[in-house]
């Protein structure tokens, strides 16, 4: 279904489908182009604003093979971080949430010639933890960070999630519970990042995922984050993620 048919978030989201489903296409069988190819100097508006959603997930299929950014992917995210401010954030601690999966994507771009040259950024403030929250306040925000669990990423965020990996195993079976599937699909992806770092995840990752995949929303967003879960998994014990948490 064509943008220009759809109202302005109907557009939006369309969007974010499409780019989630070209990502998911690639990190399959790599047989697809990468998410930025055919966006050139030209890319809608629409594309720019499901880059800027997406951000390090439009690099897994490369970082889960071991290779860097490339180049293409990386100049559709960096234009769309010229282009479009983060968003407004309600609370103090969404805006802490944004500055983090900003971090990660500039962290990313740094890798890239779309770095404009610029030295990696800081880390932003900590995220509170699950001692200063509650563990079901910190899960939470562990599963809006999904998107820092990836290979070639490391910093506190991913500190924080190796010393409370129960807590994200608690947090994972809560949603289930409460049938909150994207929260526990999220949180299992932190816990498959723990598997394939050579941890115990505290829990079993993989029922989850079925369970997520034949229960959820069936979005091609959702099944991106199940792929990348599902890719961590298959990591283990082969030393193909771990080791690859570089700074």
């Amino acid at each position: 279904m064509p943008f220009a048919e759809t109202p302005l978030r109907d557009e939006y989201a369309a969007a974010v489908e499409h780019l989630a489903r070209r990502t998911l296409d690639a990190l399959r069988d790599g047989t697809a182009p990468p998410p930025g190819e055919a966006a050139g100097e030209t890319a809608p508006r629409p594309l720019l604003a499901a880059a800027r959603v997406l951000g390090p997930d439009l690099f897994a299929p490369r970082l889960l093979a071991g290779a860097a950014p490339d180049g293409p992917t990386a100049a559709l995210l960096a234009e769309a971080r010229r282009t479009l401010p983060a968003p407004a954030a309600p609370t103090e601690r969404a805006a802490l949430v944004i500055a983090w999966q900003d971090w990660a994507a500039s962290r990313l771009l740094a890798r890239t010639p779309h770095g404009d040259g610029a030295p990696a950024p800081a880390a932003p403030p900590d995220l509170p933890g699950p001692a200063d929250t509650g563990w079901q306040t910190w899960s939470v925000l562990m599963s809006q960070l999904a998107q820092l669990a990836l290979p070639g990423l490391d910093g506190p965020v991913h500190e924080s999630a190796r010393a409370h990996s129960l807590e994200l195993a608690r947090g994972t079976v809560r949603s289930l519970l409460r049938h909150d599937l994207t929260t526990a699909a999220r949180l299992a992806r932190w816990l498959a990042l723990a598997a394939a770092e050579g941890r115990p995840p505290r829990l079993e990752v993989g029922p989850v995922l079925d369970r997520v995949r034949l229960a959820g929303d069936g979005s091609a967003r959702t099944a991106l984050g199940l792929a990348v879960a599902h890719r961590l998994l298959a990591d283990t014990g082969t030393g193909t993620a771990t080791g690859r948490r570089t700074a």
